[in-house]
C-alpha cells in the first residue's frame, strides 16, 4: 500500500502492536493482502479533499495542520473527551491542538479512530511508537522533522493513488482540477475528477440570502440568471457539462432520505421564486425541489454515461451550538433513521420507466438499513452492465473493521460480492487514504474464510482476480476511468 520508509523504533516501541498480518485471520486471508491487495493501487471516487491543495503539490507546515484541521472524525473524539474546541477547530497553538489529541488517542479502543491513527504514523513516518501523552513529542518532532518531504502529491504518491475523486459544488471553479490534468494526465487517465454535488440547490431554500448567494455565484459560473425552476435546471445543467468536460464521472447527493412524493414541479417552481423574493420555502417545498434536482441528476447521468450517488440515512448538525458557531460539517451528525425504502424505490423505479437510470451507487450511514439497500440495489439493473446498481461501500458511521465485515457479509449474501466497486476513504485528510488498506484486510480475512470452511474453492487465480477486481478495477469499469494499471503522481 505504501512506500514508507523503515520503521524507527524507540522509547515505546509496540512489538505486535499493527503487526503485518493484523485482521487477516487465516491462511488463505494472509496470502490474498500480501501477494495481491497490498500492491494495488488506489481508485477512490469519494473523497472531500481539496484539489487546489494537489494542484499546489501543497506542503504542510506542522502535523497538526495535516491531521487536524479538516478532519472532523477526529473534532468529534476530542470533544466527546471534553477538550476545549479551541483545540479541536480553534486557532490554537499547532503543538497545543496535537497534544489534546494525543491524550484523546489512548481513550479510542476499539475506535477505527485509533487504528487509523497508527497506520498513518506507519505508512507515512515509519513511526511505530503508540501515540500517547508520553510519546506525543518524540512523535510531533520526527513527523515535522519529515513534513517537507510529504506533500500533498508526494503523500499520494506513498499511497499509490491512481485515481480519486473531489467533491464540489456546482458553482466551484474547476481550475485546479484543469492543473492537475495538465500537468499529470497521460493517456486519457485523468489523476484527479471533480464529482456534482448540488445539494445546495434545496438544503439552503429556508434561508433566503445564502441561497441568493449561492444561485447568483453559481448563475455567474455558467451565465444564466437564475429565477426560476427552469432556470435553475438550465444552470445546474451547464454546470454538470463544465464538470464532465473537466473529467467528471458522477454526482452525489446527501439526503436524510429519498423523498416519497409524486414530482410536483410546479410547488417547487413557486417555492423557489417566493425564496429569491425573501421569502421562505416550507418543508414539503424543499421536498419538491430535491425531487427536482434528483430527477435532473439521473436524466444528466444517464446523458453522459456518468453515476448517480446516494449518501443516505445521516441526520446532520443536529447540535445547535455547534451548527451556530462552526457551520455544517463540523462533527456534530447522527444516524437518522427515516424510512429508506419508499422513496428510494419510487425514484429509481421512475427513472428506469422512464428509460434513463443510470449507473447508481446508494451508501447508506444507518447499518440497520444494510439489508435493505442490498436488496433495493439488486432489484434493478442495466444489460451489458456489471453491477450497475450498487450498495456502496461501508460509510461513516459504518466505516470500520466491524462495519466492513458485516457489509461485504450481507453483500454476499444477498448481492454478488465478485462485483463490489470496492472502498472510498470519505477523505478529509491526505493521510486517510489508510482506510483503504483496513477495508482491503478485512475483504482478504473475509474471502479467505469462506475458503478455509470448504464453501469456496481454493482457486488461486480466480481469487486473485476477485480481489483485484474488488480493490479498484470495479470502481474503475463503473466510473468509466482507466484500469487503475498506475500512479501519476511520480
Amino acid at each position: 500500500m505504501s512506500e514508507g520508509v523503515p520503521a524507527r523504533r524507540g522509547a515505546g516501541a509496540t512489538g505486535r502492536f499493527l503487526h503485518d498480518d493484523v485482521l487477516l485471520s487465516n491462511a488463505t486471508a494472509r496470502r490474498l493482502f500480501h501477494d495481491v491487495a497490498a500492491s494495488q493501487p488506489v481508485v477512490d471516487v469519494h473523497t472531500h479533499l481539496p484539489a487546489r491543495d494537489i494542484a499546489r503539490d501543497r506542503v504542510y507546515e506542522t502535523l497538526a495542520e495535516l491531521w487536524l484541521d479538516d478532519d472532523h472524525y477526529k473534532w468529534r473524539a476530542m470533544r466527546t473527551a471534553g477538550v476545549d474546541e479551541q483545540l479541536v477547530s480553534g486557532d490554537a497553538d499547532p503543538w497545543d491542538r496535537f497534544a489534546a489529541w494525543a491524550r484523546t488517542v489512548p481513550r479510542l479502543l476499539h475506535n477505527p479512530l485509533y487504528l487509523w491513527t497508527h497506520l498513518e504514523l506507519r505508512r507515512v513516518f515509519g513511526i511505530d511508537v503508540a501515540l500517547s501523552p508520553a510519546t506525543a513529542r518524540e512523535i510531533w518532532d520526527e513527523a515535522n522533522r519529515q513534513l517537507p518531504a510529504c506533500s500533498a502529491r508526494r503523500l499520494l504518491v506513498r499511497f499509490t493513488v491512481a485515481v480519486l475523486a473531489t467533491t464540489d459544488d456546482p458553482g466551484d471553479d474547476l481550475a485546479p482540477h484543469r492543473t492537475v490534468a495538465a500537468e499529470l494526465g497521460t493517456g486519457g487517465a485523468v489523476p484527479v475528477v471533480p464529482t456534482w454535488r448540488p445539494d445546495a440547490a434545496h438544503r439552503l431554500l429556508d434561508d433566503p440570502a445564502a441561497w441568493g448567494s449561492w444561485a447568483d455565484r453559481l448563475g455567474g459560473r455558467v451565465g444564466v440568471a437564475i429565477e426560476d425552476l427552469e432556470s435553475l435546471t438550465e444552470a445546474l445543467g451547464r454546470s454538470y457539462g463544465h464538470f464532465v468536460d473537466a473529467g467528471g464521472r458522477a454526482s452525489d447527493h446527501g439526503l436524510d432520505a429519498v423523498p416519497d412524493d409524486p414530482r410536483d414541479g410546479a410547488r417547487a417552481d413557486a417555492a423557489l421564486r417566493r425564496v429569491r423574493n425573501g421569502g421562505r420555502a416550507s418543508a414539503d417545498e424543499r421536498a419538491a425541489l430535491t425531487s427536482e434536482v434528483l430527477h435532473l441528476a439521473g436524466r444528466l447521468a444517464h446523458v453522459y454515461g456518468c453515476v448517480l450517488q446516494l449518501h443516505l440515512g445521516a441526520r446532520r448538525d443536529v447540535s445547535p451550538r455547534l451548527h451556530a458557531a462552526l457551520g455544517p460539517d463540523a462533527g456534530a451528525d447522527a444516524i437518522g433513521d427515516g424510512r429508506q425504502a419508499p422513496g428510494l424505490a419510487r425514484f429509481l423505479g421512475s427513472l428506469e420507466a422512464e428509460g434513463i437510470l443510470p449507473r447508481v451507487v446508494l451508501y447508506n450511514a444507518n447499518p440497520a438499513d444494510n439489508a435493505l439497500f442490498a436488496a433495493m440495489a439488486g432489484a434493478f439493473s442495466l444489460p451489458g452492465v456489471d453491477g450497475a446498481v450498487q450498495w456502496g461501500p461501508p460509510w461513516w458511521f459504518n466505516d470500520h473493521e466491524g462495519g466492513i465485515r458485516r457489509q461485504l457479509e450481507e453483500l454476499g449474501r444477498v448481492g454478488q460480492l465478485a462485483g463490489f466497486m470496492g472502498m472510498v476513504a470519505d477523505a478529509r485528510s491526505m493521510l486517510s487514504m489508510t482506510r483503504h488498506e483496513v477495508f482491503r484486510r478485512v475483504l482478504c480475512d473475509v474471502i479467505g474464510r469462506e475458503v478455509e470452511a470448504g464453501l469456496y474453492p481454493a482457486d488461486t487465480d480466480r481469487l486473485a482476480d476477485m480481489v483485484r477486481a474488488v480493490c479498484g478495477g470495479n470502481a474503475a469499469g463503473l466510473f468509466g476511468l482507466p484500469p487503475p494499471a498506475a500512479v501519476p503522481w511520480r
